[in-house]
């Protein structure tokens, strides 16, 4: 079966208060070429929860246009490029919903999905006041050894869009070594969108197969100005200007007519 849209098509399976979850790790392999698809639709989607195990450039711009209602990611910046501006702007004003997420609680709540359970206990946050942050993360006892776990909840994406470096038509997926946590999400999201640089008529190996995937489209340099190693790296000058074009609505809003929707 041939799965393969447009990039226009793909902006349009994000509907108003899904969960979008983004792959890719900090500046590396992001679907860029999606969330500028996203920006240039007409009927932007609203109340949007971002899903990231890391949130960078792609994720900023996403908030920036009042598309986010609610974070769950471990990390949101742009590592030695500074702050997230976008996020920086409107978490300070207490516009954003954040939920305190940690590379555990993401894991294990995704973990659990896979699983088919409405949780995955874990020690992870044990000890510490995150708990009393996340009122719905809970603790469970041990029924053989009477020990205390926290209880992570199920997590489970609406869309998940996961940047490729070769597929095949059918859904069939080779994204590299650093995978982050993209095959967790391409086996909880109930659509799973892969953007790839390239399209193969058939793949001898994958990291994500067929079944999983509901949506091919062919973006080559998708992933720009973030890297796509081995294919081609940082674009620092790039994140450099939007650093330091961007911190506020209005300069955003000019960046964005300026390199999003031109």
């Amino acid at each position: 079966m041939d799965k393969q849209i447009s990039l226009e098509q793909a902006a349009e399976l994000v509907n108003d208060g899904d969960v979008l979850a983004l792959g890719g790790m900090t500046l590396y392999r992001r679907p860029m070429a999606f969330v500028q698809a996203l920006l240039r639709r007409e009927n932007r989607p609203r109340s949007l929860t971002l899903l990231a195990f890391t949130a960078g450039i792609e994720s900023d711009l996403l908030v920036g246009a009042g598309m986010i209602k609610r974070t769950r990611t471990c990390y949101f910046g742009l590592e030695i490029f500074g702050l997230a501006p976008m996020f920086s702007y409107h978490a300070s004003r207490g516009e954003l919903e954040i939920l305190e997420e940690t590379e555990a609680s993401l894991a294990f709540g995704l973990r659990a999905q896979m699983a088919g359970i409405s949780f995955m206990p874990g020690r992870g946050w044990l000890g510490t006041d995150l708990p009393k942050l996340r009122p719905d993360v809970r603790t469970v006892q041990s029924p053989y050894t009477g020990e205390e776990y926290i209880a992570f909840p199920a997590i489970q994406p609406d869309v998940a869009v996961i940047h490729a470096l070769t597929a095949d038509p059918h859904g069939n997926a080779q994204i590299g070594k650093n995978k982050g946590i993209d095959e967790e999400l391409a086996l909880t999201a109930k659509t799973v969108i892969v953007t790839a640089e390239e399209i193969s008529p058939q793949l001898t190996q994958a990291d994500l197969v067929a079944p999983l995937v509901d949506a091919v489209v062919h973006t080559p340099r998708g992933a720009a100005p973030t890297s796509c190693h081995p294919l081609y790296p940082l674009d620092g000058e790039a994140i450099l200007q939007y650093t330091e074009q961007v911190s506020d609505p209005q300069s955003w809003a000019a960046y964005l007519r300026e390199f999003i929707l031109r």
